[in-house]
């Protein structure tokens, strides 16, 4: 939607106000406007940046001038987002997270004419920020691409390299963040059981997820903005996923258009749509079928975002170029590691990275989604598109059930990593509920999990426990951040190779062959602690 790149404007709104206005004297000579032998306008800058009310709101992308003054009252994000900026060149913001072709959405006389490049003012080599300093330090000491070791490593120098507005919304979680951590922790509860003696010459992780093949099995979870982190943005995402054979879900909230993801994939690649529901409907509805039509194997249907959320570090980085705020322990959690202790509590720091929007980015993009959404709306996406659909967002076995009772056709467990409900419950914990109390279900849907996902041997428990696939989400933007493409594909690489490790440590060389009994609580399977799943061995 155009209001997710207009809603960008928010981003680096203060400090790009200061470089573009003009002193008095500049504002005194305008100069008129000039028609080209063409026919096409030149507007002078002054012009545009008379119209800079909700009155009458001129802005600049990419050359061109823009009257978007009757968009402002249909921005998702509010009209304060691009009054930020109104009356001047938002090129810079716009590009680096909006779809190529979203301007195509207004209406042609909105485009008024080109900007006159004469009056344009003299652009000054700003002298970088120490944290701007600091992070291009870090960029010439990061390793390449091949020399990272675990996919931790990524996130690790995500953080030392990333502007304060990518790292604040790539890594922000909801409230104290205790659902984003015990994502993670969750799997240290669980442990393998491997099998010994067997044959491991021969072995494959091909699988296929709803009838999809695949060449191991994950899969990249719909990410929004990955723009903030590379100029390509979601292009590598779909590039990097057909290079290694994976199926890439593709965010309604990406940051490239549809046509330059379907386009960058390779011939016969896999592309899932995630869908977040539109207050039109019709809106939906033309969306659906669109992505059907460009070929998209699946609609992944998105339902836990049912209401707004405080996604902390987002919204805080905000606020902490004007103000330094106090950081509890786990507000501050992002210089936690994803091997953190049961505490899960990470040393406080001075201040969160620092972003000019004046609210969260999450808040800006997210303001067409419907948050009132119910059972039928599985019906209205069925009878639009014969595609599968796969329900993301379950978070109770019940729901798990009520999915099944409609009919989708695969499930995945996940709390949004974390950025929705604090406290809802970690993904592998449902999983596990499921295959102890409910396992009939496995063959009823095709049920994945995402979140907290970090190594090779989390995807092996999620694959013995009964999941078809498991998603990975921010550690690809990570890596889209650091090596772009090559980061994309690296972390796949280290997926691949670690899942194949743990499977033949555990004595197992298909995927199909992975089974319940290899995997459960940690400690001695005694009493409470023993599965229900795993019989009592026989006595003597």
């Amino acid at each position: 939607m155009l209001g997710l790149g207009i809603a960008a404007v928010t981003v680096y709104a203060q400090w790009m106000k200061q470089d573009l206005l003009l002193d008095e004297d500049a504002h005194s000579s305008a100069s008129a406007m000039v028609k080209q032998p063409s026919g096409q306008d030149l507007i002078p800058y002054e012009e545009v940046q008379r119209r800079a009310t909700k009155d009458e709101c001129w802005v600049i992308i990419n050359g061109a001038v823009y009257d978007v003054t009757d968009f402002l009252e249909r921005h998702p994000g509010g009209e304060a987002a691009i009054l930020a900026l109104a009356g001047s060149d938002v090129s810079e913001v716009f590009n680096s997270l909006h779809p190529s072709d979203a301007l195509q959405l207004l209406p042609p006389e909105a485009h008024l004419g080109v900007v006159d490049p004469s009056t344009l003012p003299a652009r000054t080599n700003a002298i970088p920020t120490a944290d701007e300093r600091r992070r291009m330090d870090a960029r010439e000491e990061m390793p390449t691409a091949e020399d990272m070791l675990l996919v931790q490593d990524f996130e690790e120098w995500a953080q030392r390299v990333l502007s304060g507005t990518a790292w604040s919304y790539y890594r922000s979680a909801a409230d104290e963040e205790h659902t984003f951590h015990e994502n993670r922790l969750a799997f240290q509860r669980y442990f393998l059981r491997p099998r010994i003696l067997r044959d491991m010459t021969h072995g494959t992780l091909e699988t296929s997820v709803l009838g999809i093949p695949t060449s191991m099995p994950l899969f990249i979870s719909p990410a929004a903005m990955a723009k903030l982190g590379h100029p390509l943005g979601e292009v590598n995402l779909t590039r990097a996923a057909g290079d290694c054979g994976v199926v890439q879900a593709i965010s309604s909230n990406a940051s490239c258009s549809l046509d330059e993801m379907f386009g960058a994939a390779a011939p016969d690649q896999p592309l899932i749509f995630q869908l977040y529901l539109n207050k039109d409907r019709s809106a939906s509805e033309a969306l659906i079928k669109r992505v059907d039509k460009l070929g998209a194997k699946a609609i992944m249907f998105t339902v836990d975002v049912c209401w707004a959320s405080k996604r902390t570090l987002d919204v805080r980085a905000k606020s902490s170029a004007k103000v330094a705020h106090p950081v509890s322990p786990s507000a501050s959690s992002a210089t936690a590691t994803a091997t953190a202790t049961a505490t899960a509590t990470a040393t406080p720091t001075a201040t969160p990275p620092s972003s000019a929007a004046p609210a969260g980015i999450a808040e800006a993009i997210g303001g067409y989604q419907d948050r009132n959404l119910t059972w039928e709306d599985i019906s209205f996406i069925r009878k639009h598109t014969k595609l599968p659909i796969i329900v993301k967002g379950v978070q109770s076995l019940e729901d798990v059930v009520q999915c099944v009772e409609n009919g989708v056709e695969g499930v995945i467990l996940s709390n949004h990593g974390g950025r929705q409900a604090d406290y809802a419950p970690a993904p592998i914990d449902i999983l596990y509920e499921i295959r102890c109390y409910r396992p009939d279900l496995f063959a009823k849907t095709e049920i994945m999990i995402d979140g907290g996902i970090r190594t090779g041997a989390d995807v092996v428990k999620a694959l013995a426990l009964g999941a078809k696939a498991v998603g990975i989400g921010r550690p690809i933007l990570y890596a889209n951040g650091t090596h772009g493409e090559q980061g994309v594909r690296r972390v796949l690489e280290i997926f691949r190779e670690e899942i194949t490790n743990t499977m033949r440590n555990c004595g197992v060389s298909r995927v199909e062959d992975l089974r319940p009994e290899m995997v459960g609580p940690a400690g001695p399977w005694v009493g409470w602690n023993r599965p229900v799943y795993v019989p009592v061995p026989p006595t003597p």
